[in-house]
């Protein structure tokens, strides 16, 4: 028995690792160990840290668009932003399970995130972020970008809670500095501890 799978078998992982066939690609399918540093540094509240471990230099909410035609602008000026803070590495893309959605990869196993909720979790990239995901009215969650982000050395976590129309966002302060500077995306920085939710939003 190899070392690998003996690990396996202590921690639970699925080995080998569950896969898909999409766009003439094969792509790996996460597990609970991917998301374990998030599971492990997120607690219920109003805080930054209900959808962002307190691992990072900074964090900031960022409001989802309004309207339709702002839509395609704030997908891809935070892919644009969050591309230039990540090198060349894969991201984790996490797929929200809310039974109205496109979750890319019905048949893939799902991990267990904040409240129990279910994601697909995938090892893709930007450009996969960008454009797997169907969206319509018939959605519950607007627009195509995944509701969970965060590149293989985990230097920055974007996440979109279920019942939130704004993104929590962790990374290091350049990150931060370019969410808040750019034109298309409405941006306010957040401190640990603080009542994270947006000025005229509630919390659900």
């Amino acid at each position: 028995m190899s070392t690998r799978t003996l690990v396996a078998m202590v921690t639970g992982e699925a080995w080998p690792p569950a896969r898909r066939v999409r766009d003439d690609g094969t792509w790996r399918i996460g597990t609970d160990a991917e998301v374990g540093w998030i599971t492990a540094g997120t607690t219920p509240g109003l805080t930054i840290t209900a959808a962002i471990p307190p691992v990072f230099d900074a964090y900031a909410t960022v409001m989802l668009p309004a309207s339709e035609d702002k839509q395609k602008k704030h997908e891809q000026a935070m892919l644009t932003l969050l591309r230039e803070h990540s090198a060349d590495q894969p991201w984790w893309l996490g797929y929200l399970d809310t039974g109205a959605d496109d979750i890319v990869f019905p048949d893939a196993p799902m991990v267990n995130l904040y409240s129990g909720w279910r994601y697909v979790l995938v090892e893709a990239g930007p450009a996969q972020a960008a454009a797997w995901r169907r969206s319509g009215p018939w959605s519950f969650w607007k627009g195509v970008l995944p509701n969970l982000m965060f590149p293989a050395d985990r230097s920055w976590l974007l996440s979109t809670l279920w019942d939130d129309v704004w993104s929590c966002l962790g990374g290091s302060a350049g990150l931060v500095r370019g969410f808040l500077g750019h034109p298309d995306l409405q941006t306010r920085q957040v401190v640990l501890g603080q009542d994270a939710t947006p000025p005229g939003q509630v919390a659900l």
